[in-house]
């Protein structure tokens, strides 16, 4: 049966024994091994998972008031998140049979409240891609429909969570790469403030876009994570001093204060929407106003300008990040190779995928000499516009509303051979990662196809609390 309870209760549950955590990790063992067609796991550490679950179990018995406050909670990792002793290969041969030394901040941050990792999920090769395709394992599915993909590039984060083999997912958004799967899959995403959580232990695609992400159920469990996550970090020059608000306790608040919503009419009504999807987000529009909420539509012109400006910035950070997988420093070495040029081409070519190849190429030709000014520089500018224009909005309206993805889930391979049409399924997402703000897809229903479509909401810089609570107040009370 699937499981609809938040971490919260599953506690009050493991309280009152009646259940354990044992019996949870098991259930969630059964799903994993029910689903692996849909290829969602890299690795999955089922003995860890039961040690450390026999471990809490009589914890809770011996020392129920020294539990931690993410006790029962089974969480998933992306395979580009560092867990010391544990495998990370950001889905690439280029790091194949690679162990961590260390974990992220986030981890240590979560296993310190007693969290238990079940395993670590499949995605896009080194979080590159919109579908969940270019991993060296293979596709991921999508749960709702196995011949469509489940999204990029947390698709396995977001399937784990669908298919209920863990609670809640830890994924990293780049430009869309946890809201976007979460759409396609029907389940709640959040991308914070950029610096919100420390990105100490995230392997880098484009370090000033980066950020890692939560994917659950309900809204309670991502803020149960965020609060745990959140916070400054001694590892991350970049992580934010912002004091971390108690994200749980707003949702406990009876909301009740009217919110002003801006949406963009260039958006819902783009030229490449899906028509139902129009439908439904002008339906969420309309029932919003009915509950008394201020929703207008507003100017936004660099809405076409967002692609081709974000592909320019992260292709170039991603050459520069990447360098170092070279065959000496870090990753695979070719075992044919003669000398020091054969081992950076062959180990390179063998070790990244086409999608990888394809973006170090762009980033480092939009950085060369001579191009530099005419795409580079240019494209920096850009995403000042778009800050600034985006901030200039919520400094009038609470919220930003905007359709998560402009279609449903597409066919298994529709749009691997049009890398530019892959790109235009992130028109929607990246924004947020330009101008560094929180965003949320919560799920919006049912496509007449019959596949999940999401809506996501995006806020001011630091204001995860206000956008939790009114998405947690949307799902309960709109949708």
């Amino acid at each position: 049966m699937e499981n609809t309870q938040t971490l919260r209760e599953i506690q009050a549950d493991l309280l009152s024994g009646k259940t354990t955590i044992a019996t949870k990790v098991e259930d969630y063992l059964k799903n994993i091994e029910a689903t692996k067609h849909l290829n969602i796991y890299v690795e999955v550490y089922a003995a860890e998972a039961r040690q450390r679950a026999a471990a809490l179990d009589k914890k809770i018995k011996s020392q129920p008031d020294d539990l931690g406050a993410l006790f029962g909670m089974v969480v998933s990792i992306k395979d580009v998140i560092c867990q010391a002793g544990h495998g990370v290969t950001a889905a690439s041969k280029m790091l194949e049979g690679f162990e961590s030394l260390y974990s992220a901040t986030a981890v240590e941050r979560i296993l310190a409240e007693d969290v238990i990792i079940i395993g670590r999920t499949n995605c896009d090769q080194f979080a590159m891609g919109s579908t969940n395709e270019n991993s060296v394992y293979g596709a991921t599915l999508n749960a709702a429909d196995p011949t469509k993909v489940p999204g990029g590039s947390s698709g396995g984060a977001a399937v784990a969570v669908q298919a209920d083999t863990c609670l809640a997912a830890l994924g990293s958004d780049t430009g869309g790469s946890v809201r976007q799967p979460a759409a396609f899959c029907g389940v709640v995403g959040m991308k914070p403030t950029y610096g919100r959580i420390s990105r100490y232990g995230l392997l880098a695609y484009a370090s000033s876009f980066d950020q890692i992400g939560v994917l659950s159920r309900n809204v309670e469990d991502v803020a149960c994570l965020l609060k745990v996550m959140a916070g400054e970090d001694a590892m991350d020059s970049t992580s934010s001093r912002q004091e971390v608000p108690d994200y749980e306790a707003v949702l406990k608040a009876n909301f009740s204060e009217k919110k002003k919503i801006a949406y963009f009419d260039t958006a819902v009504n783009h030229a490449s929407i899906d028509a139902d999807i129009r439908r439904q987000t002008l339906d969420l529009i309309a029932r919003l106003k009915a509950e008394g909420h201020s929703v207008e539509a507003v100017d936004f012109d660099y809405l076409d300008y967002i692609i081709p400006a974000y592909y320019v910035l992260t292709t170039a950070e991603a050459s520069s990040n990447l360098s170092r997988y070279d065959g000496i420093r870090y990753g695979y070495r070719h075992p044919d190779a003669r000398d020091l040029q054969e081992t950076y081409a062959m180990s390179r070519t063998e070790g990244f995928s086409k999608e990888v190849k394809r973006r170090i190429m762009l980033g480092t030709f939009v950085l060369s000499a001579g191009y530099y000014d005419a795409y580079y520089s240019k494209a920096q500018k850009v995403r000042r516009l778009i800050q600034d224009k985006t901030l200039e909005i919520l400094a009038e309206y609470d919220f930003i509303l905007m359709p998560t993805s402009p279609s449903p889930a597409f066919n298994l391979g529709e749009k691997t051979s049009d890398p530019v049409e892959m790109y235009l399924a992130d028109i929607y997402t990246v924004q947020a990662n330009m101008a560094g703000i929180p965003a949320i897809n919560l799920p919006l229903g049912t496509h007449e196809s019959g596949l999940p479509i999401g809506v996501q909401f995006m806020a001011k810089h630091f204001q995860e609390a206000d956008l939790l609570s009114f998405s947690n107040y949307v799902l309960r009370e709109i949708l």
